[in-house]
């Protein structure tokens, strides 16, 4: 699907179905409009966006959310001590395949959480990153309950 241009803010996503690629919008499309995409994940400061897209793509995108840098402070809300600590916490997960290994992650993540709740927002998209760890760790435990009140918490900010 080489296409679609990318765009920071895009109005539609690829998906698959089996071996079927399917564009869907995302959100209202106007007449004439030009279909984008994302080419990489979105949760990023300008600044990082802009990196990934010249390392990856060599390009700079000149969308309207990186001219305007809207977002960015909202991304980045709260005490910079606060998401730095969850920031270096979350790069270190990696990849846990035991049962043992997931409560370990769900109980760091939980602990993080708890201990910054009043100095980030949900915004703050290292907390975000945070939410999604301690969800796929909960799916994974198969505590659905608890995946889902994790789940919820990242709706709003993701729109």
């Amino acid at each position: 699907m080489s296409l679609v241009n990318h765009s920071c803010d895009p109005n539609c996503v690829i998906v698959f179905e089996g071996r079927q690629l399917l564009l869907r919008s995302v959100r209202e499309i106007q007449i004439g409009e030009e279909l984008t995409i994302s080419y990489i994940e979105s949760l990023m400061p300008s600044s990082e966006r802009q990196k990934h897209l010249k390392r990856q793509y060599c390009f700079e995108c000149n969308c309207l959310l990186c001219k305007t840098q809207e977002k960015d402070a909202d991304m980045l809300a709260g005490e910079e001590q606060a998401w730095k600590e969850i920031k270096d916490a979350v790069a270190k997960v990696g990849d846990p395949r035991s049962q043992e290994e997931w409560e370990q992650v769900l109980a760091m993540c939980q602990a993080l959480l708890n201990n910054n709740a009043d100095r980030l927002p949900d915004t703050n998209i290292y907390l975000l990153k945070m939410l999604d760890c301690a969800m796929d760790a909960c799916i994974n435990l198969r505590r659905w309950e608890e995946a889902l009140l994790y789940g919820n918490r990242t709706l709003k900010p993701y729109r």
